[in-house]
């Protein structure tokens, strides 16, 4: 048994980038078919992180979904840098004029999906072997199977929203395709916790025993994280044992205001970086971590994202609007020029706040003149700000 499906666009991944994408289409007069190989309930359920810059809300603005953000988001002006029980405020709102909104992604997600539902978007869930074909030619396809048959949706784009592990990136020849990574030799222990933040602002912490994170997702539920071995389990860490080990990196002054208590959630995440050029391969568009990957101490996965989608909407929005395809053969090298500003940020702070294991005392010494020049110069912080905030989009 088999089944055809007519549409304009064929969204292969059904989390933020997907749905966002599917939104700003269906604003557009555009019509998209979403397929993902998880259910609803399986991508609403993901932990991911919650800072939006002003241009990721701006854009959910666009697409008619920021009501819910706008009540229960927390907006932050600004953030503070620890070295050693030194701190930093990197102060957003003096030194860009911009703010950041702490919201996390699993909210995002649940909004988008609500609309689309309401607006009557067309999906497939928990679909198989999926495989883009034809994309060369002028008539795209995306096979799978789903509920036991056999769909093929025939379409004039493809859009590879389906993450780092998906197959959109896998359907670009090897001849064609050129990636670039950088694995990081830590990960993050990250908790989840019903109890008040220990600061209303982010607190990100280079201790000598190694990086802390001090995070939100509202002003009941915090996110902690510290840096741990690439192969450590969370079976070795109790709720104690990580509180003990997180008041010692944030150091007396904010331990002392820690509320800790049973986490209700708890997994490790490894770090890396990640490129894949081009981000169209014919018929088939990249975006966010289908394309590419940023370490979490910057903020950037869902927000660089976002940006994609932006870019990625307007150009098939000309396209169908006014035969113009300016901004689709020009979508790659534009997502590409941001990315990599991006991807260079996260490096830079990631490598100013984290204990690598192969730094020399040189090294070591490196990161707190980095430190001290940070606190000592207002254009360096400017410089940390106007990234955390967000770069304009082209």
């Amino acid at each position: 048994m088999s089944e055809t499906v007519k549409t304009q666009v064929c969204i292969i991944g059904s989390g933020p980038a997907g749905l966002l994408l599917s939104q700003l289409l269906a604003m557009a007069g555009i019509d998209s078919v979403v397929l993902d190989r998880r259910d609803r309930a399986y991508i609403e359920g993901r932990i991911r992180a919650g800072v939006l810059e002003q241009g990721t809300v701006q854009a959910l603005e666009e697409a008619g979904v920021a009501d819910r953000l706008h009540r229960e988001g927390l907006p932050h002006d600004g953030f503070d840098l620890a070295f050693d029980g030194d701190r930093h405020r990197i102060d957003l709102k003096a030194l860009t004029g911009k703010s950041v909104t702490v919201y996390g992604q699993t909210e995002v997600t649940k909004d988008l999906f609500d609309r689309r539902f309401a607006d009557g978007q067309r999906f497939f869930f928990n679909v198989e072997d999926v495989t883009p074909a034809d994309l060369t030619t002028d008539a795209p396809r995306v096979h799978f199977r789903h509920e036991d048959r056999a769909v093929t949706v025939e379409c004039d784009y493809v859009a590879g929203c389906d993450g780092f592990h998906g197959v959109s990136r896998k359907a670009i020849p090897e001849t064609v395709l050129r990636t670039f990574e950088r694995v990081y030799p830590f990960g993050w222990l990250g908790i989840m916790v019903d109890r008040p933040p220990v600061s209303h602002e982010l607190i990100y912490a280079n201790h000598a025993r190694g990086f802390a994170l001090a995070s939100m997702r509202s002003k009941t539920r915090s996110r902690y994280y510290i840096q741990c071995e690439l192969d450590d389990h969370v079976d070795n860490w109790s709720d104690d044992r990580f509180w003990e080990e997180l008041a010692v990196r944030l150091g007396p002054e904010t331990a002392a205001k820690l509320e800790t208590g049973p986490s209700f959630e708890k997994s490790i995440a490894p770090l890396r970086s990640f490129v894949a050029e081009p981000m169209r391969h014919g018929a088939l568009f990249l975006a966010g971590d289908a394309a590419h990957i940023v370490p979490p101490t910057g903020a950037k996965g869902l927000n660089l994202a976002v940006a994609d989608i932006r870019l990625l909407a307007r150009a098939l929005t000309a396209h169908y609007r006014g035969r113009d395809d300016r901004l689709l053969d020009g979508y790659s090298a534009a997502a590409l020029r941001r990315v990599w500003k991006v991807e260079r940020f996260s490096w830079q702070l990631s490598t100013l706040m984290h204990q690598f294991p192969e730094n020399s005392p040189f090294e070591t010494r490196m990161q707190r003149a980095e430190f001290d020049y940070l606190s000592g110069s207002e254009a360096a912080s400017r410089s940390i700000a106007e990234n955390y905030v967000g770069l304009p989009l082209e």
